[in-house]
């Protein structure tokens, strides 16, 4: 478990350090229209690589493959540290995005073989305080480090010593037996296809309305392509001896739907933690010390219902109750903060959705555990926790773009409002300062695009505009979680509440 819990809290680390961090490293090495490639990057490669780590771990086994991912972590946050320019920290990004794949799983499956589903929500609890504990410290220590002298190459460097101890003590505390099975196949067909629609899909999401027409030649044909991957990953799959995500899964209604729930889950979690430090910054002024302190709701309500809710299901097996009523706490906490940007609403909403997540992030993954026989543990175990990947990649996409749409649509209309009114100006023979506003307004997509120190650094009319056009991008962010958590309920409540296996029998479900 030592060895387990350091390698969780490293993956989980090297996503939400940087979440405050992202407009400052943006604004130094590129725009902020490429804010979510540099998250995307690296929720795609973990995304595609999660269940390819799970079937090669039942091959090879699971400590070689965890060290691995350790390995291929490292030399990418290092990488990371040391980039020169935006395309090299994308790279990095993707690089480091393999290596958390395999952190991200491995632990869930290790769990999953030496522990009973029910015992096992003991487990899933202490994995929720990991994920409380990283979210936690991400923000404050990525906001620390950028407002200190070290800067903001320190958010990938510091994860470095912990994995390199989280390595060592795999090593030599890790001795779980296994056989390999040096005879079985793997399925680098459908591993492949399966990246490639996963790429497909999220590439389309963050071009299609911002950089390219969603009626463009170049997105129909990636929708044409996303569709023919997943049709080939499809076909391969149901033949494939040793199939990376196996067909037989999908006759699991428990399987199916805590496989929806989790793509809902990782869209909504992925999207917020990422898009929330850029509203805070942007929109109110804070520091990146101050808005990560500013997600503290998210994860302390996060903490409380995850560790909470496991340990009650250990007692009872019983499960299903918890994530209906963590969905309705999603679907509310995004009503509120799509009507209201006040900080109240902000932290209210935070906290309503902190507490939905910790009711079903782990649970769906038990739900599936105990659902499936111990031979597709490990595969789905690994597929559920893609899903929920994938899901985060496309919301982190998808969320961006709904972004940079509304943020380009509402600083086009300030400039064409701001021109109108200098024509009248020049008719009427008056000058109220329109014409002035109107070609910095013209700049103004540009400025929109450096750091938020820049931003509040513009003349105050210039400001307000860019200020007030994220405030009603950002909205339209929160907006789009709504029908998201809305599907995430539909799934879990359609669920069958069969309690875990592993205790005295429960009566009824």
């Amino acid at each position: 478990m030592v060895g387990l819990v350091l390698a969780m809290l490293t993956s989980m680390l090297t996503n939400s350090i940087i979440g405050t961090a992202l407009p400052t490293i943006m604004g130094e090495l590129g725009g902020q229209d490429r804010l979510a490639w540099v998250a995307t990057a690296a929720l795609l490669t973990m995304t595609a690589s999660t269940p390819v780590w799970g079937k090669l771990s039942d091959i090879w086994g699971r400590k070689p493959l965890f060290q691995v991912a350790l390995g291929v972590f490292i030399v990418a946050s290092v990488a990371a540290g040391l980039a020169q320019d935006i395309n090299w920290l994308i790279a990095a990004r993707a690089l480091q995005g393999l290596g958390v794949g395999g952190l991200a799983t491995l632990p869930n499956i290790i769990l999953g073989d030496v522990v009973s589903p029910r015992e096992r929500g003991r487990y899933a609890g202490l994995i929720g305080m990991v994920f409380g504990v990283s979210t936690v410290l991400g923000p404050l220590v990525g906001g620390f480090l950028v407002d200190s002298p070290l800067g903001w190459r320190w958010c990938f460097l510091i994860t470095v010593p912990l994995a390199v101890f989280a390595f060592v003590v795999i090593q030599f505390m890790f001795t779980m037996p296994f056989t390999p099975r040096r005879d079985a196949p793997v399925d680098y067909t459908g591993a492949a296809l399966i990246f490639g629609a996963a790429s497909t899909v999220i590439v389309l999401l963050s071009l299609g309305g911002t950089q390219i027409a969603w009626t463009s030649p170049l997105a129909i044909g990636l929708g044409v392509a996303a569709v023919l991957l997943t049709a080939g990953a499809v076909v391969v799959e149901r033949r494939a001896r040793e199939a990376i995500i196996p067909a037989r899964l999908f006759r699991d209604r428990t399987f199916v739907l805590a496989s929806a729930a989790s793509v809902c889950v990782g869209m909504m979690m992925f999207g917020l933690i990422i898009y929330m430090p850029q509203f805070l910054q942007m929109v109110h002024g804070m520091s990146p010390t101050v808005s990560g302190m500013m997600t503290l709701p998210l994860v302390a309500a996060f903490l409380t219902t995850s560790i909470g809710s496991g340990y009650a299901v250990s007692g009872t097996g019983r499960w299903k109750a918890y994530t209906v009523v963590g969905m309705v706490l999603c679907v509310a906490g995004f009503v509120l903060l799509s009507l209201d940007p006040g900080l109240t609403a902000v932290v209210v909403g935070q906290a309503l959705v902190g507490l939905g997540f910790g009711l079903n992030m782990q649970l769906l993954l038990l739900a599936t555990q105990s659902s499936l026989p111990v031979a597709d543990l490990a595969a789905g175990t690994a597929s559920v926790v893609f899903f929920r990947n994938l899901g985060g990649a496309t919301g982190v996409a998808a969320f961006g773009a709904v972004m940079v749409s509304r943020l380009n649509g509402e600083l086009g209309a300030a400039v064409a409002a701001a021109r109108e009114r200098a024509a009248a100006d020049a008719a009427a023979g008056t000058d109220s300062g329109a014409a002035a506003l109107s070609e910095e307004l013209a700049g103004a997509g540009r400025a929109a695009q450096g750091s938020p120190e820049l931003v509040h650094a513009l003349p105050g009319p210039v400001r307000d505009v860019i200020v007030g056009a994220f405030d009603h991008a950002m909205q339209g962010v929160f907006l789009a979680g709504v029908p998201i958590a809305v599907l995430g309920l539909v799934a879990v409540v359609f669920m069958r509440g069969v309690p875990l296996r592993g205790g005295p029998k429960a009566k009824g479900r």
